[in-house]
């Protein structure tokens, strides 16, 4: 293995930039902002001034002030969800836009006769048809799910707007409406019905007008999310996976994460010459990927510029999660991104664990006491194992998981048992007198995954919520004394976010600003497993190795923070545990657990 990368560009004038802001997007995007709030207040108010063309256009047939009221409206919330898709060069947001800016114009002159209002539309239009270049960026992988939270979202502010458009003509009101008579009244009118609430004069037609754009503009942007086809869904193919696994058996020793790039969830660019990868996930806009790119380190550059290639061909933020520290110096280098260390990796060399001595009492003692109550330990290879007993497994595996929703990305493989993970390893605990269960005397499962031919990385950890405390210091030791039977030499634990910040803050001499910062930590811990996954890694006294997040500014981490969230299943809109479908060991299947991981903080 090379110690040096070499830089594909051979100096700074070639280095890939990640994709910024342009000027000319964020701009129109604000514009476009501002001209959805002058449709909306076009839509909702009444007019500040009388004018004699308005009582003109009252009297016309097809009530046109009412119809203009409900397009300005319609127009208006429609430019303000298209703001952000043009902040990210999105071409369809761009096409929508130039649509709805000439009927925005046109209702703004015809409800309140505001030649301002006219102006400032076409204003934005010029520089949309100028710059159309600029916005040229490919959609989103795309989820049904997102028509759940479009109807949620529309729904809910379709009614606080709509309270807002019954409650602005008070003075046109029939008597004194409770709060209750006009959410009523907004509900009715969503759906395109009377309610109880009165005006006088033509303000009860511009009302239903108004209200029913709203609610139809919900319908129809729901149903359109609903059966628009979800392609390109983020999907590992088989030949892509095949290509990977040949990397990863001439390189996979390099990184301790390597193997977790196999996540059939994902999907993945190789570089020109076919010599290394990167795997990602999109999520909300942010392009994630995970460990250091696969491959020959020669080779990083290509598969690095591939990857910038596609971010900025969707306008996808790019974000890196726990890469190395000689993977963080070659993305900065290669990309001008930023790098951030996040926390440290526990790895443990076999031929230098122990039970013996003081450091070790408290393992040794929690061991001995579990073999006491009479658990014993298996530590096999995946292929050693029979399917009956893989099947067992499994189900035991999703039913001690303790969360409603699997969690995993960065550090979690997503399946036990594949036939091509032959050489994944697992460890087990029985009892062979404890009360028969639904899984036999199987108590808990660690398995883990390849890293290179002499290591593996711990993937998940479950038990029996019945079984004694100390499962997982069982399993790891009987795993770390089983090593060399099975040829294994390093065994990479798990995560430990902020380690580096808890270690120093608790020794005497620690600073105020170090003190509050692992304070801060330490109350976090209360909800995330910071501290706790700390103190469980440093029981086997390991090594550390420090992980890293990349990025392209500052003001993209709260971004990045909260797709990174949705991948690893801390945010999710998954289905109840008990209405979802277990399907029978489909391809992508999952089975992981990130509570030990990166996930966790």
């Amino acid at each position: 293995m090379s110690g040096e990368v070499p830089s594909r560009t051979g100096g700074t004038r070639g280095i890939l930039r990640g994709p910024r802001p342009e000027a000319v997007p964020a701009l129109v995007a604000r514009a476009c902002t501002l001209v959805g709030l002058l449709d909306v207040a076009a839509g909702v108010f009444p007019r500040f001034r009388r004018s004699r063309m308005h009582a003109i256009a009252e009297v016309l047939p097809g009530a046109l002030g009412p119809f203009a009221a409900a397009l300005s409206l319609s127009a208006g919330v429609l430019l303000l969800l298209l703001a952000h898709g043009l902040r990210r060069r999105k071409r369809r947001a761009w096409r929508a836009a130039v649509v709805l800016l000439p009927a925005g114009a046109v209702a703004q002159f015809a409800y309140r006769h505001s030649v301002i209002g006219v102006v400032i539309s076409a204003a934005l239009l010029a520089p949309l048809l100028r710059h159309r270049g600029e916005f040229a960026a490919l959609p989103d992988p795309r989820s049904r799910w997102r028509a759940l939270a479009n109807f949620v979202l529309m729904g809910a502010g379709s009614l606080a707007l709509g309270l807002v458009i019954v409650s602005v003509h008070e003075n046109r009101m029939v008597g004194d409406p409770s709060l209750a008579d006009r959410i009523q009244h907004v509900l009715y009118g969503l759906v395109g019905f009377e309610g109880p609430v009165d005006y006088s004069g033509p303000t009860s037609w511009t009302v239903a007008f108004s209200l029913g754009a709203l609610g139809l503009l919900t319908a129809v942007t729901t149903i359109y999310l609903a059966f628009r086809p979800e392609h390109p869904a983020a999907r590992l193919t088989e030949d892509d996976e095949a290509r990977l696994r040949a990397l990863l058996e001439k390189h996979g020793g390099r990184d301790s994460l390597g193997h977790f790039a196999l996540r059939r969830d994902k999907a993945v660019v190789f570089s020109p010459s076919g010599k290394a990868a990167v795997t990602y996930r999109v999520v909300s806009g942010v392009m994630l990927a995970s460990g250091d790119p696969i491959g020959d380190v020669e080779a990083w550059p290509g598969a690095i510029e591939r990857f910038m290639d596609e971010a900025r061909a969707h306008s996808w933020t790019p974000a890196v999660m726990g890469c190395s520290e000689k993977g963080g110096e070659v993305w900065t280098r290669e990309t001008g991104l930023d790098a951030l260390e996040l926390g440290d990796e526990a790895v443990v060399d076999v031929v230098d664990f122990s039970l013996a001595g003081r450091a070790m009492r408290n393992v040794r003692q929690m061991v001995k006491r579990i073999e006491r109550a009479g658990y014993e330990t298996r530590v096999r290879r995946i292929r050693d194992l029979g399917e009956g007993e893989l099947d067992r497994i499994r189900r035991a595996a999703e039913d001690w998981r303790g969360t409603d929703t699997e969690r995993g990305f960065s550090m979690a493989l997503g399946r036990i048992g594949d036939p091509a993970d032959g050489d994944c390893l697992i460890a087990t605990a029985h009892k062979a007198d404890a009360e028969p269960g639904p899984y036999g005397d199987l108590k808990a499962v660690l398995h883990f995954v390849p890293w290179g031919t002499d290591g593996v990385s711990l993937d998940l950890m479950r038990r029996d919520r019945s079984a004694d405390p100390g499962m997982n210091e069982l399993l790891i030791v009987a795993a770390l004394q089983a090593s060399p039977r099975l040829g294994i030499e390093q065994i990479s634990l798990n995560f430990a976010m902020f380690r580096s910040a808890l270690a120093r803050g608790e020794k005497i001499g620690a600073g105020p600003v170090l003190r509050a910062w692992r304070g801060l930590l330490v109350f976090l811990s209360r909800w995330f497993q910071i501290e706790s996954l700390y103190k469980f890694n440093a029981k086997f006294r390991p090594r550390w190795e420090p992980r890293f997040v990349v990025y392209a500014s500052s003001r993209d981490l709260p971004r990045i923070g909260f797709a990174a969230m949705q991948a690893e299943g801390f945010v999710t809109l998954a289905l109840p545990r008990p209405l979802r479908r277990r399907s029978p060991a489909p391809r992508p299947c999952a089975h992981a657990l990130a509570e030990h991981r990166i996930g966790a903080a």
